[in-house]
């Protein structure tokens, strides 16, 4: 089998290149997905533990089903009239606080990314945005600029200020409690006169509402609300990147719901089609249409009958199947089972979690909080051989990520919870 998959892998880099980024040390090769389950050419069982796009679990019946019967009657452009885009759009800003009452239908969430940019610049007049110093937020030339992860090609523009990420276990200047919410979103306020300073102003801040690429981590109580006071003082706008958190995998339908803030500007992704590509932006409406009054945007692919009638069956199965309630009360359950394992595991510093999203955060000093990344990369490789699939993120690339589909049970749970407890041991 590994012979097989040796000659996958040439054929992979002599058709797409070498630098085409793969999981794990010994890559996996993959051929069917079923519910929480994926399975490799040799019929090897995997738990699938790490991806939140199919976030109604691998090839769903009825997502699939809705897929197939719009696909053999019509799929064309967004130029002709059609109901489903309606239909969907009603039910989307159905879960949505009322102020956010228009949306914008993409592909990627980097296009939603980057329209987003674009609403915000031409709402305020200026140009300057503010994102974390560990972040990612896509993959075109606008939102590239906004990755701390990888540096874009040239460099970043001088439009871009990166902040300090919220984490409350390695906390900025030792500080807790209101003294570290202040500090941080102090951050954002010196970010905002900088950009104002340089004559480039201030057009908004982007942030994932949970931090998922920094490392998952407690944002200090309160520093959201401070944080996105000082971007609205200065008349800029809170672009919330629920591409990750959003969809129910926090335990709540959005991430921002665990703040007390409403965002002016929300970008969707990932999960929304449960495999399908389709995104969208979602927004006060005042934004959405003060910015088509200046500029035409069209999308070909974007909002179109089949991606809409998908997305619309991910939210009836989201629904139908309780599962934002299923990320709650297992993702607890998870989080216990881990905090059971750090009081073994000297090397787990830190324990994070949102509904179905968890992040251990692996130390080689628990005192000095000491980053174990080559501890992260042992586990995760580990994890993969005894049948379990994660990732590993964070600005120190140490923190273990898992986000499972949301129909994950606790009987899954266990089986997690017990292969984690042998590679740990084992490492």
């Amino acid at each position: 089998a590994m012979g097989n998959v040796q000659r996958i892998v040439e054929r992979r880099e002599r058709l797409l290149g070498p630098g085409n980024p793969l999981f794990y040390d010994d890559p996996v090769h993959l051929v069917k997905g079923d519910g929480v389950w994926l399975y490799d050419a040799d019929g090897t069982k995997y738990l699938d533990c790490y991806n939140n796009v199919p976030c109604v679990g691998h090839c769903h019946p009825q997502v699939a089903r809705a897929l197939c019967d719009q696909a053999a009657l019509l799929n064309t452009h967004t130029r002709y009239l059609h109901e489903n885009i309606l239909d969907y759009a009603e039910r989307l800003l159905g879960k949505f606080d009322d102020s956010l009452d228009r949306v914008a239908m993409a592909c990627t969430g980097s296009e939603a990314n980057d329209l987003a940019l674009r609403i915000a610049r031409v709402n305020s007049g200026n140009d300057g945005f503010i994102c974390t110093n560990a972040t990612y937020h896509g993959n075109t030339t606008a939102v590239s600029q906004l990755s701390s992860i990888f540096e874009p090609v040239g460099g970043y523009g001088e439009h871009i200020r990166m902040v300090p990420w919220p984490d409350s276990y390695r906390a900025l200047n030792g500080l807790s409690g209101e003294a570290l919410a202040d500090a941080y979103a102090d951050e954002v306020r010196k970010a905002i006169a900088s950009l104002n300073d340089s004559g480039i102003g201030f057009a908004g801040m982007i942030a994932c509402t949970i931090y998922a690429n920094e490392g998952l981590p407690d944002i200090p109580d309160g520093y959201m609300e401070k944080a996105v006071a000082h971007v609205h003082d200065a008349g800029g706008f809170f672009i919330a990147d629920e591409v990750q958190a959003g969809f129910g995998r926090t335990g709540r339908w959005w991430g921002y719901e665990q703040a007390a803030v409403v965002p002016d500007i929300v970008t969707l992704g990932k999960p929304m089609g449960a495999g399908h590509p389709v995104s969208a932006v979602v927004a006060r409406g005042e934004l959405l249409d003060n910015y088509r009054a200046h500029e035409m945007y069209f999308n070909t692919f974007g909002g179109n009958p089949v991606s809409c009638a998908v997305a619309q069956a991910v939210i009836d199965v989201i629904d139908e199947e309780a599962l934002v309630d299923n990320a709650a009360e297992v993702g607890d359950y998870v989080l216990q089972g881990f905090r059971e394992l750090a009081s073994r595991h000297e090397i787990i510093g830190d324990v994070r979690g949102s509904g179905l999203f968890f992040g251990i955060d692996l130390v080689s000093d628990r005192d000095t909080k000491a980053p174990a990344a080559d501890k992260a990369r042992t586990i995760v490789n580990g994890m993969r051989h005894k049948g379990v699939l994660m990732s590993k993120i964070g600005e120190h690339d140490n923190v273990l990520k898992l986000r499972p589909p949301l129909c994950f049970s606790k009987q899954n749970a266990d089986l997690l919870i017990e292969t984690l407890d042998e590679v740990m041991a084992a490492a």
